[in-house]
């Protein structure tokens, strides 16, 4: 029987939506660790980044690369401020908000409670999204430093140790820039499968699934990976 904070099916939409999400990160993290996916491929081809750097007299095109990443991080970070807001909006205008959704037939009817609770849960998403992103460019802006240490190229064939240890430096901090903001898109996803919960649990419960299952082909069985691996497979973009 429902309530006014929602029915048992509600609560265990919301349980699985946070299992799955806490579990395929876990279970990602652990299996790059000897299964190659995006992130690990991309990891050498950092370092292999930051070997070439270490050649070039003229590093600006490296600064220019960097500014791009940090570029798109800043921007997924305005965009999740941006969100927020408009989610605290949403609550406020909840009465109103909760009168257009009853009058669609396939929505399942909800209460003013419930629908708070449903958006408090985005805006919690949306708030670490924006961690996560914030966190990630402030790395970006360490391997900024990081880069501008980079010894020179006329001292590289007399320093090689210090040569193999700067390019494993750097390129593990951008790794873990990328990392971070890897977990700020992932929010993104499951934020999308819980806008499925202002229509139904069950379709939640589905949507969540559904993101689990793109995620996983998309990083460790895309035709990308495929392409960034050197594979000989065919692959059809």
């Amino acid at each position: 029987m429902a309530s006014a904070t929602g029915s048992l099916i509600d609560w265990v939409a919301l349980t699985t939506l946070l299992t799955f999400w806490s579990g395929y990160t876990l279970y990602a993290k652990r299996k790059s660790i000897d299964t190659p996916c995006i992130a690990s491929v991309l990891a050498l081809y950092r370092r292999d980044w930051m070997l070439r750097l270490l050649r070039r007299d003229n590093r600006t095109s490296d600064a220019s690369l960097l500014t791009n990443l940090r570029a798109g991080v800043s921007f997924f970070a305005s965009t999740s401020i941006l969100v927020i807001a408009g989610l605290i909006t949403g609550i406020a205008a909840s009465e109103q908000a909760v009168g257009v959704l009853s009058t669609i037939p396939f929505v399942v009817k909800t209460s003013r409670e419930l629908w708070e609770i449903k958006l408090l849960v985005m805006v919690v998403i949306f708030v670490y999204s924006f961690f996560e992103f914030t966190w990630s460019h402030r790395l970006y802006n360490f391997a900024g430093v990081i880069i501008g240490s980079a010894p020179l190229p006329e001292d590289i064939d007399k320093r090689p140790l210090e040569q193999q240890v700067f390019a494993t430096r750097a390129g593990q901090i951008i790794t873990v820039a990328a990392y971070h903001f890897n977990l700020g898109l992932r929010a993104y996803y499951f934020a999308m499968a819980t806008m499925a919960w202002f229509i139904s649990p069950w379709l939640l419960i589905f949507s969540s699934m559904l993101v689990v299952i793109v995620l996983y082909r998309r990083e460790f069985y895309s035709n990308v990976l495929s392409i960034l691996a050197c594979s000989d497979k065919q692959t059809n973009i």
